[in-house]
């Protein structure tokens, strides 16, 4: 099988889909990618150009059936905080360290990191190790689906 483009959450049926990829973050920031179906199936990623895959992103494939994409659970540490000035200075010292951030309401998601859990603390964040899936902010200057990075990610 072989994807030739994406269908972004939210715009297409998700029962219509013949099969599913599990991937973690770092996997879901793809161009071409070999990549195995959760029925065991082989499946080529195969864009145009660099996509961000997000959980519920559908996979189009040649001959117009579509897979599944869905967020694998990970390792995370979640933050919270008694109030929002708190939340807002945590998460600008996330931001300076141009650290990926999930923002979930009244809550932040970043990779575990023993010096930024500590960091948070003294701010008087309270951090609590989860698994989830992970789906930082792209970026100002990122598209809704797409990303400028470099090739590292192919």
């Amino acid at each position: 099988m072989r994807a030739i483009a994406v269908l972004p959450a939210g715009t297409w049926n998700t029962s219509a889909a013949i099969d599913s990829v599990l991937l973690d973050h770092d996997h879901r920031y793809r161009r071409r990618i070999a990549l195995r179906t959760e029925s065991s199936a082989e499946l080529l990623l195969d864009l145009p150009e660099v996509a961000r895959l997000r959980d519920g992103d559908g996979l189009v494939l040649e001959g117009g059936d579509v897979v599944l994409v869905r967020a694998k659970a990970e390792p995370l540490l979640e933050i919270h905080t008694r109030d929002e000035m708190t939340l807002l200075r945590i998460a600008w010292h996330l931001g300076n360290r141009h650290l990926p951030v999930q923002v979930l309401g009244e809550r932040l998601r970043i990779r575990p990191d023993h010096v930024v859990a500590d960091m948070v603390a003294r701010l008087g964040g309270r951090v609590e190790k989860v698994d989830a899936p992970f789906d930082p902010e792209a970026g100002a200057y990122a598209g809704n689906h797409h990303h400028d990075h470099d090739d590292h990610h192919q």
